[in-house]
């Protein structure tokens, strides 16, 4: 008899392959499988060649690139010199998570599975494309070839004789058992933040305790949005940056938040546990410290504002005690509930802390053990950098604008990251925010006669604020800037730095403000006005075109 194991691998961007990825490996465990469930990067990829049934779950990002947590694998998987037979004793189904209002839909589940194709894998099914743009989501198509998939594969591996898949209406146990501490012992997380010599460039794993030094409006205060300009000191940190990459800052809960998801789940914020895993091979959470504080879980790691997802709503049924509760909760994460759950949620950007709200009976029942499966870790947010190295050393300095918009609900939604960004004052005291740098999509010409035409409205002017800065320190002056919002005395950002490095010859710019005069005007109003110096720069001078939105 075949040892029945199933190696579930993912690369998820915003976590929704991720939580797929989680939803095979729990069907994997009612059909009595051996599942891991990892992420791409985190799997010893040489060991492929070994594997005899895995399922690959992979998104697309941007223009056809692979999420972050995949771009190894990626790369190894497409090395010249491996022989195309690597793969032949490999039964393997790609799911696909995509967009289809993007150009490249889908393009790294089918590159994926013609490769392993390639290398001799063999396709238990036709590759999955779940899309975004559907009405029922990637589910519409999830749903139906996950139960082609299972087919496929107890005809390979049937169930052990004696042994039935367990039902849906029994649970699962949890990924990880919460030990509490004893109430005496000692608090775990004091300086969990203090900073320490930088064992390596800062990462999502290790990222650095930047101070902020300072948090300031540059938009006026009548203006509809709030957006900051923020800088933060990381000397000593190792970083080093160019125009074009991206900051990663790790958000956290507002204390309110915190304070009442602990009262809805009666949990008390102070008391200390450690985490064991349920399976042994399985690891634990990297970004948690052990012990850590039920405090520290719900302030850095649970994602209690993020929408709730289909597989929230199916395992918080299993812990309620009232009917009218639990039909709704079933309705939710069934198949042919999900344009319900769509205008429950997805569409008024309801909150996970607020779908606890509306179910109290069986929030109160959830048993802490199940706050790791139930609630997704909070994701790092990016933002371009909005400052060069060459003029402001082992500083970087970002331009946000704070994430607050109406929905049908009556509280407006807010963004947790610009949200908690703003409301730190690095003038009341020491304030540091976790981060670490990525490399952009923006690459700069090194030809330092090259012109650059840079389109930024709004925010989108700040990694072309980070380009001027560098290129006016290496003393390069075909520089020209489309830059528009909507009035020049509320939200011209940066106005004075710009106006300068005209008057020094380092700038051509061009503005645009939307609502200063009748009609309105746009950037691309602009362009069309000075559409000859425009076509000069391409035809002669050989420019490069930024646009950033």
């Amino acid at each position: 008899m075949t040892e029945r194991k199933l190696l579930v691998l993912f690369g998820s961007q915003t976590g929704t392959a991720q939580d797929t990825a989680e939803r095979i490996g729990r069907e994997a465990k009612r059909r009595h499988f051996q599942c891991r469930v990892e992420a791409l990067d985190s799997y010893e990829v040489a060991n492929l060649i070994n594997e005899l049934l895995v399922v690959f779950v992979c998104a697309t990002t941007g223009q056809g690139d692979p999420p972050d947590n995949m771009k190894m694998f990626w790369r190894f998987l497409f090395r010249k010199n491996l022989p195309p037979s690597s793969l032949c004793q490999l039964d393997y189904a790609v799911l696909g998570l995509g967009d289809s209002s993007y150009p490249k839909f889908n393009f790294v589940a089918k590159k994926l599975h013609k490769r392993v194709l390639q290398l001799g894998g063999n396709p238990l099914l036709p590759v999955a494309l779940g899309d975004d743009q559907h009405d029922l989501g990637p589910d519409a198509v999830v749903d139906p070839w996950l139960l082609a998939l299972w087919d496929k594969i107890l005809t390979l591996y049937p169930l052990p004789p004696g042994l039935e898949i367990i039902r849906p209406d029994v649970r699962l146990p949890p990924k990880y058992t919460l030990h509490y501490l004893a109430e005496d012992s000692p608090h775990p997380d004091g300086g969990l933040l203090q900073p320490t010599a930088p064992r390596t460039v800062p990462s999502e794993l290790h990222p650095f305790p930047a101070r902020m030094v300072s948090n300031q409006q540059v938009t006026a205060e009548s203006h509809f949005q709030d957006v900051r300009l923020i800088e933060f000191n990381v000397v000593g940190s190792g970083i080093a940056f160019n125009a074009g990459d991206v900051v990663m800052i790790q958000p956290q809960n507002s204390p309110e938040d915190v304070q009442q998801f602990c009262q809805l789940l009666r949990l008390d914020p102070d008391r200390s546990f450690v985490l064991k895993p349920t399976e042994p091979g399985t690891s634990l959470p990297a970004l948690l410290p052990q012990p850590c504080t039920i405090r520290y879980l719900v302030t850095h790691y649970l994602d209690i504002s993020c929408v709730p997802r289909r597989s929230f709503f199916e395992l918080l049924s299993y812990f309620s005690t009232n009917e009218l509760e639990r039909e709704k909760l079933q309705e939710f994460s069934s198949a042919q509930g999900q344009e319900e759950l769509y205008s429950y949620c997805n569409r008024p950007r309801r909150t996970t802390l607020e779908a606890l709200w509306d179910f109290p009976h069986t929030t109160c029942a959830v048993p802490p053990d199940y706050l790791l499966d139930l609630i997704p870790r909070i994701r790092p947010r990016a933002f371009s950098i909005a400052s060069s190295m060459l003029a402001h050393p082992d500083r970087i300095q970002i331009l946000m604008a704070v994430v607050r918009y109406k929905t049908r609900l009556s509280k407006p939604r807010r963004g947790l990251c610009s949200t908690w960004l703003a409301s730190l004052n690095p003038e009341q005291g020491d304030v540091r925010v976790p981060l670490w740098v990525k490399k952009g999509g923006m690459k700069f010409p090194a030809d330092p006669d090259t012109p650059v035409i840079m389109i930024g409205p709004g925010t989108g002017v700040a990694p072309f604020r980070a380009a001027i800065q560098e290129r006016v320190a290496q003393g390069r002056r075909g520089n020209c800037l489309f830059f528009g919002c909507r009035q020049k005395s509320k939200d011209f950002y940066c106005q004075a730095e710009w106006e300068e490095l005209v008057t020094k010859g380092f700038l051509t710019l061009f503005t645009a403000f939307s609502r200063d005069q009748e009609e309105k005007v746009y950037v691309q109003h602009r362009i069309r006005e000075n559409r000859r110096l425009v076509w000069e720069l391409l035809s002669s001078g050989s420019a490069h075109i930024y646009l950033a939105g």
